[in-house]
């Protein structure tokens, strides 16, 4: 701890910027975890099983109360959007998908940008706060008086490699986090376009009637109407137009 404190007072003010970009970048990947990996988390195939069982038993509207229970969970606000334009044509139920997708993305990269941002200019704060020690080191070496030369140049040379490590100890770690919570971000989208759209498929076929030779030809059907069939189409008139 001392010589974390030996390392920050010696870097100066580069240092001191750098401490306070690492604090702000702790906070936001404390933010982004609880919300990608908690607030966000949903058991999938139970929530899915469940939408899908009360849609194909046209209890719609209990397929969006029960999606509104979990309204939390990115994927289930889509599929409730989808659900609640279900008495509509193809093209609304498609809107309802588009609607849902725009409305929750923001949310899953809301502040991780500025991960990124934190990362690079960490790092270069750092060889800021470098380049100013090297330029303290050689002004001792050119014009400082010899008694106080070997202070100024030390001092230089320490502020130096201590605003580079403590860049780098910075941005190393963001930028890992910000990795994996891209990725996260990422999972998520991928897994809501997937099951939205088969809820959407849900929708659009579920009163659709296969062709079957019963409904073609119904058994139900009388000899007479048969024989009708059967009968062969009258021939052409061959007399003159």
């Amino acid at each position: 701890m001392e010589n974390l404190v030996t390392m920050i007072t010696d870097s100066g003010i580069a240092g001191y910027v750098i401490i306070i970009m690492g604090a702000a970048g702790l906070a936001l990947i404390i933010e982004r975890i609880k919300t990608l990996y908690f607030d966000y988390n949903i058991k999938t195939e139970d929530f899915m099983r469940q939408v899908k069982s009360l849609v194909m038993n046209d209890k719609v509207e209990e397929a969006v109360t029960y999606c509104a229970a979990n309204e939390q969970a990115p994927l289930a606000h889509v599929v409730k959007g989808v659900l609640e334009r279900s008495d509509r044509d193809d093209e609304g139920i498609n809107q309802g998908l588009d609607i849902a997708l725009a409305e929750i993305i923001p949310n899953l990269g809301k502040r991780l940008g500025y991960l990124a941002m934190i990362a690079n200019v960490a790092t270069l704060t750092g060889l800021l706060g470098t380049i100013h020690g090297l330029i303290m080191s050689f002004q001792a070496v050119s014009f400082a008086d010899p008694a106080q030369k070997q202070t100024i140049l030390a001092q230089g040379i320490s502020m130096a490699m201590n605003t580079t490590a403590l860049g780098l100890s910075v941005a190393i770690p963001v930028s890992m986090m910000y990795a994996f919570l891209h990725s996260r971000q990422n999972h998520i989208l991928e897994e809501i376009t997937e099951h939205s759209a088969k809820v959407v498929d849900l929708l659009t076929t579920r009163h659709y009637t296969p062709f079957t030779s019963t409904g073609a030809f119904p058994q139900n059907m009388s000899d007479a109407d048969i024989a009708g069939l059967k009968k062969q189409p009258p021939a052409p008139s061959n007399k003159a137009v």
